[in-house]
């Protein structure tokens, strides 16, 4: 662990005071190190790179003009009208609800043929490769059950709050949206995203690697509103236990000081609607930069205590198994983390030429405060472009222009949050946490583009 004083020398978040950068695995010198080879050259090379664009894109019309197609020599779908053009089209969508072009049908959750198959699915990944921007549409949203996922009628459903309180209280759906409401962006990660490449698995596509991971607009009210309408005691009360309301009574144990920051919601609305029903409708907790499954849907109960209750889900699972052999409990916190969403696993390139990266990060601290790129296995480095909004605690998007030469290449990326913390490589994660965990892998991730340009998922030591 070290403390980082705005390493960058570029002000912000961390200028003129001290935070904290848990686990970081790079010392003062390697964020320097960081901070400084992103910048070299980039002018020249955006420069040269949309030179060599321009170029590939003479050689296309030229070879476009050397074998025409279509009618007079030209593209068929240009000079003739097609019947979209020429006709009435269908009415307004008679099922009241909109649904995706039937063309883009493969966009879709899916189960990952690598987990341990049942009757009843618990996990299914969202298709990072397909998303754009930073906003999973709630139909695309990863999910994760432990007990299956119901449709609960929002009448009969009640959230209660006792333990260190004056006055237990008890709200139905009506009373809860009576009260003022915010909405907040913010990325919602499974403590397991990425678990299965701890072991050298190699999965094959960015869905099945990073999938358990997306970013909604959520509204609903904050828990602190609703402790102190309960007359919380919020000095003994140290920590909230969450409860579910599915079979499997999903408990968690959240820390007082992110209830009384104001960031914990109570939370009904999703993406502009209410919650679906596989995302914890009516009712589900929302906890900022924490591992999902603090985030408990099907919401019926939160208790104040004194101290964590070491529930079955936060003292057998959920928690980090060290090289030492000791577990590592109560590691909530989603550390900084990202991925290029494409080129990825399972793309295929088409021709050499210019392209751009894109991908997506993230910090369960903070915002991300700085992506860097590289195509050549982690040799070089460029600063990738932050696209807006740059929000706390959300999914950032990045882009980098890219000009493939057709030779093998071998791309990451590498996240750096507003505390200074720096995403790890491999090495660097094994280090400090061995080869047996599941959970909290936010190592750095390589695509290989070969020559042929189909992109693969490997692992560098």
């Amino acid at each position: 662990m070290i403390s980082s004083e705005d390493p960058a020398g570029q002000g912000g978040p961390a200028q003129g005071r001290l935070l904290k950068a848990p686990e970081n695995f790079l010392d003062r010198e390697g964020i320097k190190t960081v901070m400084s080879e992103g910048k070299r050259g980039r002018r020249d090379f955006i420069r040269n790179a949309f030179a060599t664009a321009m170029a590939g894109a003479a050689a296309t019309t030229a070879h476009a003009q050397a074998n025409p197609v279509g009618v007079e020599g030209g593209d068929a779908n240009i000079l003739n009208l097609p019947p979209h053009s020429k006709g009435l089209g269908q009415a307004v969508a008679t099922d009241g609800y909109g649904k995706p072009s039937k063309y883009e049908g493969n966009v879709q959750r899916r189960q990952s043929p690598g987990l341990t198959q049942t009757t009843q699915a618990s996990v299914s990944f969202a298709p990072m490769q397909s998303l754009f921007g930073i906003v999973t549409p709630s139909g695309l949203h990863f999910e994760r059950h432990h007990q299956g996922w119901w449709d609960i009628d929002p009448s009969k459903h009640r959230f209660m709050i006792n333990g260190l309180v004056k006055t237990p209280k008890v709200f139905t759906m009506d009373e809860l949206m009576r009260l003022p409401s915010v909405s907040r962006f913010h990325f919602i990660e499974c403590g397991a995203n990425t678990g299965m490449e701890w072991g050298n698995v190699a999965v094959p596509t960015a869905q099945y690697t990073h999938g358990m991971l997306s970013c909604s607009e959520f509204t609903g009210v904050p828990l602190i509103t609703l402790l102190e309408m309960a007359g919380a005691d919020l000095k003994a009360g140290k920590f909230v236990l969450a409860e579910g309301a599915d079979g499997s009574s999903m408990t968690r144990t959240i820390p007082m000081s992110l209830v009384t920051s104001g960031q914990v919601l109570v939370a009904y609305g999703q993406n502009g609607e209410m919650l679906r029903p596989e995302n914890g409708y009516p009712l589900r907790l929302v906890v900022p930069g924490v591992q999902g499954v603090s985030w408990v849907k099907y919401l019926r109960r939160v208790e104040v205590g004194d101290q964590p209750w070491a529930a079955k889900d936060e003292a057998v699972h959920y928690v980090d198994l060290m090289p030492d052999g000791t577990h590592r409990q109560y590691t909530s916190i989603q550390e900084c983390k990202s991925v290029i969403t494409t080129p990825s696993g399972g793309q295929v390139l088409l021709d050499k030429g210019f392209y751009n990266i894109t991908g997506l990060a993230w910090s369960g601290r903070g915002k991300v405060k700085r992506v860097d790129v590289s195509v050549d296995g982690g040799r070089n480095w460029r600063s990738a472009r932050l696209e807006t909004p740059v929000l706390d605690r959300c999914l950032s998007r990045f882009n980098l222009d890219w000009v493939w030469d057709g030779k093998p290449a071998i791309l990451q990326s590498r996240a750096m949050d507003e505390t200074g913390y720096v995403q790890p490589n491999y090495t660097q994660l094994r280090k400090a946490r061995g080869t047996r965990s599941i959970y909290h892998n936010n190592a750095i991730q390589s695509w290989m583009v070969q020559e042929s340009g189909e992109v693969k998922n490997v692992q560098l030591s």
